[in-house]
């Protein structure tokens, strides 16, 4: 299988639109969303597929066992133990100040797009949380 490495995308006009829905025609943004994250692996735990100019509803996470977990079209459910932190993106310089929750419920679509949902804390919630605003358009 031929590996993609994207360039990351800077544009903050595109980031800040709103991805389309994901489904099953997406594998190749899927793979290459993940040779992406996994090139930058050491400066970044999440990426969205807008960051490598896909605007779908994707995301990966670098999980806590160290494994790339893939979501399609994810949703926030629930969170609690909301805080206030500072986040850096690949896409962009510097560091920004944000809320995000402690322990979050995420439902999502796998790669062969069954229904998931997910419960995730510390870190993976937070990276999680930040790329779901990236498919919203939410640029932190």
């Amino acid at each position: 299988m031929v590996h993609m490495i994207r360039p990351i995308m800077t544009k903050r006009f595109f980031l800040r639109q709103p991805s389309e829905p994901a489904s099953a025609t997406d594998a190749l943004v899927v793979r290459d969303l993940v040779d992406t994250l996994d090139a930058h692996r050491a400066t970044c735990v999440g990426m969205a597929a807008n960051m490598i100019g896909e605007r779908k509803r994707i995301i990966a996470v670098v999980d806590a066992d160290g494994s790339i977990l893939v979501m399609l079209n994810p949703k926030l459910v629930q969170g609690s133990g909301p805080y206030h932190t500072e986040e850096g993106c690949l896409s962009l310089a510097g560091t920004r100040e944000t809320k995000r929750y402690e322990r979050i419920i995420v439902s999502y679509d796998d790669e062969l797009m069954r229904s998931c949902e997910g419960r995730f804390a510390g870190r993976v919630a937070q990276a999680i949380q930040h790329e779901i605003d990236h498919c919203n358009g939410i640029v932190i």
